[in-house]
């Protein structure tokens, strides 16, 4: 398992020349921000796409399987913590059923702690397709790329470090937002989400960062 420490870099937002009543005044602002820390599964794509929101520099893209990723924010969490949310960002894709299961089930033990899951069934590009189409048939990760390739104009690639502002100028957040709530909608609350596909929920993560933005004044 990777070991990574928490970058320490001065965090998205940092004061720059203020008077000394202004600059106390920032200071007390930044102590009531929330520490956030994001663990997310893949390496590139979702890393990139959340570290563009510039809340937080605490955003790991890990390379683990589901249930990994959730004790890699646990271990993170031990270490650079306490973090006041940490959320676990995986997709159900290839893995085994009981894989993801257990791991949204880990995650969902440790609410108490700060602890939240954004997932996709079946890829993290369902929250990016969701941008410009509502979308209920199950659907393999293979598809995902020709219909965002679609939408934006240009030939998707997984890691695209442009992908946040393309979905601004391009797609609908709030859509998005209204899609994945219809999803979780859809499926049968009995049914174990490793078979509800498609659902995600990475609106949530998402609808946190733009409340935090909002209370930072960005």
């Amino acid at each position: 398992m990777k070991r990574n420490t928490v970058n320490t870099k001065v965090q998205f937002g940092y004061p720059g020349r203020r008077s000394p009543e202004g600059r106390n005044r920032t200071i007390e602002r930044l102590r009531e921000r929330p520490r956030i820390l994001i663990v997310c599964e893949g390496e590139k794509t979702e890393p990139n796409y959340f570290r563009a929101f510039r809340v937080t520099n605490n955003v790991f893209g890990e390379g683990l399987e589901t249930i990994r990723v959730v004790e890699e924010a646990e271990r993170l969490n031990e270490v650079d913590g306490p973090f006041d949310r940490i959320w676990c960002v995986f997709d159900r894709d290839s893995f085994p059923a009981d894989n993801f299961d257990n791991a949204v089930k880990k995650v969902l033990s440790l609410a108490s702690k700060g602890f939240r899951v954004a997932y996709s069934n079946e890829a993290f590009e369902l929250w990016y397709i969701l941008h410009f189409e509502y979308q209920d048939a199950a659907l393999s990760r293979a598809s995902y790329w020709p219909r965002l390739t679609g939408h934006i104009g240009r030939e998707y690639r997984k890691g695209d470090p442009d992908i946040y502002s393309v979905l601004h100028s391009k797609g609908n957040e709030e859509l998005a937002h209204k899609y994945a709530q219809r999803l979780r909608e859809h499926h049968a609350e009995d049914l174990p989400l490793s078979r509800r596909n498609p659902q995600t929920t990475v609106d949530e993560l998402v609808r946190y960062l733009r409340d935090v933005q909002r209370e930072r004044g960005f």
